[in-house]
């Protein structure tokens, strides 16, 4: 029998003698292999002693103030014979009483990776400040230019060739203004056509969003998968769209800017003021009544403008097309806490800001009210519109993020010793176990054999394949891009079981690799056209793909291409210039290679539209199949057996591992442990 200790935020909690702790333990389940599972225990009881009534704060009685908090997860650890068994999160889940006093408190015991999820709540991606960039890229046609020339090899904001409402084509002989036409004419008037600039839009290496997800959170990924040599990974891109169409609110009259410029205030009681990546960071001290708090502006235009306050990336105070001189921004009580407060203008006209910054009234204690502020004064609002990361980027949760990269590319994850969350492909992860052969500790009155496939059919695909060219090909093909679905039939019948989708909420899209008009020969240009089957501008899911840098060619001579610098008051292009050399074109391989292994986003085997052959290496080829086609195989059975395992395995073992049972190995689906008997319920599937 194993003693258990089981400690709540670093102190150690009284236990019923009696009292029985079970885990469940199941890194990836045959019963719902879209899944990352963890450690998770059955609710059980301690007593309501004095030392668990103080770590508790005597929970039971709601009149305390600052209380234990329930609504939270609190740190835990679970040690066996004074050995370190799990780390992990408990949660309260209520207390009972007898006669009207404590008796037990409720709780259960959770692993890392759901902590992960409770860390990351409902959080979007646009709360990740450290995306966002000193200066901000400024969205016009010179900078949108440059960056569609960047090398994604050496950059990690770039510029790809989709368009979110033109039309491209190319045709050599053809010279005709307003059109689409890349190809380059010189001269102007009839001769203006080819890529509008406000066509584009920019976007942002994947990897960068995971970093930016362990500095808000304060947690460690691995660099098993997320690492910089990895290209499947490394390589891949978000484009920033988050609304249809144009980047601007329709027209290119209207501006974004972020305040930049607080001067540091280090003599105030109540406020803190420093600049760090290019907005304000306003700090509230600790343990002060505010009355008021609010955010002002003096000015002398009437032009109109809108004034957004966010608190860590969220917005939480908003006013639009404002017209007075004198401008009060209440910000709400539910925001009168630390954190960093960023403001963005969106106007029409240049204007100066006489002053603005955040003003306060509060006090410490007893101490009479203090009103501080922290100004910018002379701050001048330019015609130019900040392309604001956290502003642009799509609209997605931080978990569901996360969870779709997961899905992608079939990864599971633990948190290890040093609390850091080891991702890996689940191959790589059981490819690293070890073995264990537990012969002499099973217990053989019972055991029972079931079938492992619950499925006939598994599929993979995207959420959003409705961009036009994925949706032609959808009707044309009776099935969707990218899409593969894995059965097995026996004699031509299809086996029995249910269906089971996985399908990562991003949106892929199938590219075009333009030919020219003018002779039927293929040009080296590929682009995206992100509108919908009836042409019109499109919103999706978040856009993923691979740019790839490509010199421009027309055959086999380089080339340049057309692009529109400004448009006329009617809508019609007023001027434009060449592009030469190399840009980024969009892929859903690494590159443009013709070798068919080439990796790719496709989870089937799809026409590659740069060569137009079929390409092998997807993605259910290589992080699905193995573990797919072993749920599949005919001699594939769940086992069920009872075994009183030692400490010694206890301990040490892990998912990865194998159990070795009468000279057959298996791999553990999942296992379910009393902690003070030993005793384990074990689902094991046959290491084939």
């Amino acid at each position: 029998m194993q003693v258990i200790q089981l400690y709540i935020g670093g102190q150690r909690v009284d236990m019923f003698k009696d009292e029985s702790v079970s885990i469940t333990q199941s890194i990836q389940n045959v019963k719902d292999i879209g899944k990352v599972f963890t450690d998770f225990s059955k609710t059980f009881s301690l007593p309501a002693s004095k030392t668990n009534n103080k770590i508790f704060k005597h929970y039971y009685n709601f009149d305390i103030v600052g209380g234990f908090d329930a609504r939270f997860k609190v740190n835990a650890t679970i040690e066996l014979n004074n050995l370190p068994f799990k780390n992990g999160k408990i949660k309260l889940e209520g207390v009972s009483l007898k006669n009207n006093k404590p008796h037990t408190y409720k709780v259960t015991f959770f692993g890392g990776i759901v902590t992960l999820k409770d860390l990351l709540g409902e959080d979007k991606l646009s709360v990740l400040e450290s995306l966002n960039i000193s200066p901000s890229p400024i969205y016009d046609e010179d900078n949108l230019k440059s960056h569609l020339r960047l090398n994604p090899a050496t950059n990690d904001l770039i510029v790809p060739l989709i368009t979110h409402t033109q039309r491209l084509y190319y045709h050599t002989s053809q010279d005709v203004a307003n059109t689409g036409n890349l190809h380059w004419h010189g001269g102007g008037g009839q001769h203006v056509h080819g890529l509008v600039w406000s066509e584009l839009k920019y976007a942002l290496r994947i990897h960068n969003i995971i970093q930016a997800i362990q500095t808000k959170y304060n947690i460690n990924f691995s660099d098993d998968f997320f690492n910089t040599t990895n290209s499947v990974y490394y390589d891949l891109f978000m484009w920033l769209h988050r609304k249809k169409g144009n980047v601007t609110q329709g027209t290119e009259t209207t501006f974004v800017q972020q305040i930049t410029t607080f001067p540091d205030f280090t003599s105030g009681e109540y406020l803190e003021c420093s600049d760090d990546l290019g907005f304000s960071i306003v700090e509230l001290k600790e343990d002060i009544d505010i009355n008021e708090f609010y955010y002002k502006i003096v000015r002398t235009s009437t032009s109109p403008i809108s004034v957004q306050i966010l608190r860590n990336g969220l917005v939480v105070a908003e006013e639009t097309n404002i017209t007075s001189t004198n401008i009060d921004i209440q910000i709400p009580q539910s925001s009168w806490q630390t954190g960093n407060f960023t403001v963005i203008f969106e106007f029409e006209a240049s204007m100066t800001l006489t002053s603005t910054g955040f003003y306060l009234r509060a006090r410490q204690g007893d101490s009479d009210e203090v009103n501080e502020n922290v100004l910018a004064t002379n701050v001048g609002l330019t015609e130019t519109f900040d392309f604001i990361i956290t502003q642009q980027i799509p609209e997605i949760k931080v978990i569901d993020f996360l969870t779709n990269l997961f899905k992608m590319f079939n990864l599971t994850s633990y948190v290890d010793d040093n609390d850091v969350i080891q991702i890996l492909p689940l191959d790589d992860y059981y490819a690293a176990g070890g073995s264990y052969d537990i012969t002499k500790y099973i217990d053989v009155e019972k055991s029972q054999v079931n079938i492992a496939l619950p499925y006939k059919q598994v599929s993979f695909s995207y959420e959003d394949t409705e961009t036009v060219f994925a949706a032609f090909h959808n009707q044309l093909n009776n099935n969707e891009f990218s899409k593969i679905s894995y059965t097995q039939t026996v004699n031509n019948e299809q086996v029995d079981g249910s269906l089971y989708d996985i399908k990562p909420s991003f949106s892929v899209m199938k590219y075009e690799r333009l030919i020219d008009a003018d002779d039927n020969s293929q040009t080296s240009i590929q682009w995206g056209f992100y509108v919908d089957d009836n042409f019109e501008p499109y919103i999706g899911k978040p856009l993923i793909f691979y740019p790839v840098h490509t010199q421009i060619k027309d055959g086999t001579t380089n080339e340049e291409i057309s692009y529109v610098t400004s448009l006329n008051a009617d809508g019609t292009f007023a001027t434009h210039e060449d592009i030469v050399g190399s840009i980024n074109m969009p892929s859903n391989y690494t590159s443009f290679s013709s070798d068919t292994t080439t990796p790719t986003l496709n989870f089937n085997a799809e026409l590659n539209e740069y060569h137009n052959t079929t390409f092998t290496s997807t993605l259910f080829k290589e992080y699905y199949e193995d573990y797919i086609q072993g749920v599949f195989n005919l001699k594939n059975r769940v086992s069920k057996v009872t075994a009183y395992l030692p400490l010694k395995v206890l301990l040490n073992y892990s998912l990865a591992d194998r159990f070795v049972i009468n000279g057959n190995s298996y791999k553990i689906n999942s296992i379910t442990t009393n902690l003070e008997s030993g005793k384990s319920e074990l689902e094991l599937l046959n290491d084939l």
